[in-house]
């Protein structure tokens, strides 16, 4: 019997980035288990075995999108993407759900997320809708909010 919390997504050699097509821009692959956590209804999408790909240019409507050019669009998902809006109550970690103001007004929060990180106490791989650590994107100074 299989135990479906131990199967590990197949790993083919796609490339690391593709462009949109819908803006032309390049952006990193994404695994399909990261798409499927923030899908709004993942029951109705069929990702294929190829590359995916998470778009972050705020001016373009795709946020997934693989190698055939399927497109998943902002509406599609229910997460909103901190990379999409100017929310300064939008998410920047979404593992603990520290919001770009939260970041700003308290220096510590950072120190915390790194030390959870540190102690792999973090679920970037599916919460972070990247797929990658939030750690880079936190705000530096407080122009940003």
């Amino acid at each position: 019997m299989n135990n479906c919390c131990t199967q590990k997504e197949t790993l083919k050699a796609y490339p690391p980035t593709l462009h949109c097509p819908a803006n032309g821009k390049l952006y990193n692959k994404v695994k399909r288990k990261t798409i499927l956590h923030h899908l709004l209804s993942p029951w109705s999408f069929t990702l294929h075995e190829q590359g995916y790909y998470f778009c972050t240019d705020p001016e373009c409507g795709v946020v997934y999108f693989g190698q055939d050019k399927t497109r998943i669009a902002v509406d599609d998902v229910r997460t909103t993407l901190w990379q999409k809006t100017n929310d300064a109550h939008s998410f920047i970690c979404y593992c603990f759900g520290v919001t770009k103001s939260l970041a700003l007004s308290d220096e510590g929060i950072k120190d915390f997320v790194k030390t959870q990180t540190k102690n792999a106490l973090c679920s970037c791989e599916t919460s972070n809708p990247s797929g990658r650590c939030c750690l880079k994107d936190f705000p530096t100074t407080k122009n940003q909010a």
